[in-house]
């Protein structure tokens, strides 16, 4: 029922068929002309019945009385009935003098998800109203209705039925800077005015509030104390300044045969729990011009919807600001544009953060008032850009009055269908669940990445606080949740990672992970590694037959390779690494020795001069055949990494005696076992390299010796 019990509903502009002189028609009119719909759907419909078809002008009235009956029952929003008594009025031909009655039926078919019929009628009225901008947004909104649905947010929706009644229920609003008061309006049983009110044909609305109890659930809501807050008028759709000690908030009267519209009302507090006597804010020059939704910040610059003359169409929202001096409130001025619409923009309450939020059914939408969230601009009295809040906030049905407790949970009134299969005002929650975060950590060692370490210390980081976990046999570890169901990795939060292992040089500078900016949830896996305290295995670098130039042809390019080396030293800008490059056994100790340090020497001019390495981080070795290597056996596979499950496996130290001795038997392993010697490695001489205070480099390491 939403803007129309506050505010009243829209006011028609188009002129009436000339009133027969009928007693019954001049109820009907009367009582539709006094915006009591619910009554004059009754009378309009029961005058409806009587009238003949006979002639063009009993044709004309029986029409208008179809289409009045059902201008009543959209203003009470009985969609269904609206609907059935458009369709009469269609088969009167009511549309040759209202068009309108094509655009308010696809309103209607389209707020009953009856999308395709609803489309139908706003082309039938583009025919009789080219390019007319409402009727081409309702289409853009029909067709748009499935991806609502496939883009749904991740917001829950919940009814606060400890809070709604079977009568409306609407419009809450905090009332405490602690939150713990929730303010609405209701037409239940117990509200101060008698009987129903004949415009909505439902209860009058008064002012209502729950409070939260110590577990945090609404307690059984009770009315606003204060002198002649509520009163047998409808009452509703209230705010607060920002100390609490103001309370604005909405009147409609309800005077038979009187077309009065809605003001504003301002209390101050008396004491904790009590409001004075309200005083009426004079921004009006014509009692028939409604007033209503109030929302401030401050409790002196008020926005509110009104139907004044000026605006863009239907309802507007228009501000108005107060003068402490005169205490006045300025002349009300339109939003503007960018807020307002031909058609209605209602219950406007501000964010957190001083966005807009308001109610509008003149933008494209999902069917009648959706919620949309326009941006403030800088700390002026500014919005622009509204935004759809999008499906599951937003329904077919009028969606409005939403107001936030933190930045993932707030209230808001929606008139979807319930449990019950009604379509009723009530009071619903929504709360955004954190985007889910998990963490696994896979540690390999440095340069063989096929070897993963087992018990291997990670500690992360964030905040000041910490967490550590142990990689298992497959060198990971993971984090998900904590023992007491919490997450380890949260929404805008970073993360420092660091691992250890005894055998190990430590990875002093870790890795990092953030959640900050992230808009969805993540499966964070994260790659590291570990440098033994062993030589370290770097890619093969091949030689021409003794020579030292890096070899380049179509089985490798060798000076890729030590794209690692540069790699690795990026990764840790503490590391100083002796290269070393080692030969086979065959030749003679002397020979082998100085080829191997030429070759160590081209490597380390490679990265010095072409790749730009610090010349103090590398320092260049030849070992010559003087360290042979160690490998292992398992069954027939030689292995040139130590498996992490040793049962059945020998070690073997590649010695020329060893290695000879496949000379004659089998030439391939012998060849194969030649060439696992010839090698190059790393060793960490350092992990605390400092640039301002490390020595010059030899420049030994530049000139090649002699060679043979």
């Amino acid at each position: 029922m939403g803007f129309k019990i506050i505010l009243t509903v829209l006011s028609l502009t188009i002129t009436s068929l000339v009133i027969a002189q009928n007693k019954r028609i001049e109820k009907a009119q009367s009582a539709f002309i006094s915006e009591n719909y619910s009554e004059a759907a009754e009378k309009c419909a029961e005058v409806y019945q009587k009238l003949g078809r006979r002639g063009n002008r009993a044709k004309a009235k029986k029409a208008d009385m179809a289409f009045k009956t059902a201008q009543c029952y959209r203003f009470i929003e009985k969609y269904r009935e609206a609907n059935e008594w458009y369709d009469r009025a269609i088969l009167l031909e009511q549309q040759n003098a209202v068009p309108e009655v094509f655009l308010y039926n696809a309103d209607m078919l389209q707020m009953m998800s009856e999308f395709e019929k609803s489309i139908e009628n706003y082309e039938e009225y583009l025919k009789l109203v080219p390019d007319n901008e409402i009727a081409l947004q309702g289409i853009k909104s029909c067709k748009k209705h499935s991806d609502f649905i496939a883009n749904r947010t991740r917001h829950i929706i919940e009814n606060q039925t400890a809070i709604n009644k079977k009568e409306f229920d609407m419009a809450p609003m905090f009332g405490d800077r602690k939150m713990s008061k929730l303010y609405f309006s209701s037409g239940r049983d117990e509200s101060t005015g008698r009987g129903k009110d004949p415009r909505t044909g439902e209860g009058y609305m008064d002012l209502w509030v729950s409070e939260l109890d110590k577990k945090g659930n609404w307690t059984e809501p009770y009315l606003v104390n204060g002198e002649a807050i509520n009163t047998i008028d409808n009452e509703g759709t209230v705010c607060f300044d920002s100390r609490y000690k103001k309370m604005f908030f909405t009147r409609c009267p309800n005077i038979k045969k009187s077309n009065l519209g809605c003001d504003i009302w301002v209390s101050e507090a008396k004491g904790k729990s009590e409001w004075k006597e309200p005083i009426k804010i004079q921004l009006k020059n014509h009692d028939s011009i409604s007033i209503g939704h109030p929302a401030t910040m401050d409790g002196k610059y008020l926005v509110f919807a009104s139907d004044m003359p000026g605006g863009f169409g239907g309802r507007d929202l228009w501000y108005t600001t107060y003068d402490k001096k005169s205490e006045t409130w300025s002349a009300p001025k339109n939003m503007g544009s960018d807020i307002n619409t031909k058609k209605n923009e209602l219950f406007p309450t501000f964010a957190l953060n001083g966005d807009l939020i308001y109610a509008s059914d003149g933008l494209v939408g999902m069917g009648g008032l959706d919620i949309f969230r326009a941006t403030r601009v800088g700390e002026e009295n500014k919005w622009e850009n509204p935004t759809n809040l999008g499906f599951p906030i937003n329904s077919v049905s009028n969606d409005y009055a939403l107001v936030e407790y933190d930045k993932r949970k707030g209230y808001f009134t929606s008139e979807r269908k319930t449990s019950s299969g009604e379509f009723s005002p009530d009071i619903y929650s929504y709360v955004l669940p954190p985007h889910l975060y998990d963490l696994k950590v896979i540690v390999s060692e440095l340069g063989n990445s096929a070897v993963k370490i087992q018990d291997v210390k990670v500690v992360v980081t964030s905040e000041g606080k910490a967490w550590e976990g142990y990689t298992d046999q497959s060198g990971s570890v993971f984090w998900d949740k904590t023992p007491t169901g919490d997450r380890y990795i949260n929404e805008e939060s970073g993360y420092q990672i660091n691992i250890s292992k005894t055998g190990y040089h430590e990875d002093k500078n870790g890795t990092t992970i953030s959640t900050i900016g992230l808009d969805y949830g993540q499966n964070f896996v994260v790659d590291m590694a570990l440098l033994p305290k062993t030589p370290i295995r770097l890619p093969e670098v091949r030689y021409a037959l003794d020579r030292w130039d890096l070899l380049i042809d179509s089985t490798i390019t060798s000076p890729d390779s030590l794209l690692f080396v540069v790699s690795l030293l990026e990764e840790y800008p503490g590391l100083v690494l002796e290269y070393s490059s080692h030969t086979d056994a065959r030749g003679t100790n002397k020979r082998n020795q100085k080829l191997s340090e030429n070759r160590a020497k081209s490597c380390y001019k490679y990265l010095v001069e072409k790749k730009g390495v610090d010349p103090r981080r590398i320092v260049p070795v030849g070992k010559g055949e003087l360290e042979p290597r160690i490998i292992w056996k398992k069954d027939d596979a030689y292995l040139v990494s130590r498996p992490s499950n040793m049962d059945g496996v020998e070690e073997i130290k590649l010695t020329e005696s060893y290695i000879n001795s496949f000379r004659r038997k089998d030439i391939k392993t012998f060849e194969m076992l030649h060439q696992l010697n010839r090698r190059s490695e790393g060793k960490v001489i350092t992990m605390d390299f400092d640039p301002n205070t490390a020595p010059p480099a030899d420049p030994k390491h530049l000139k090649f010796v002699r060679y043979p």
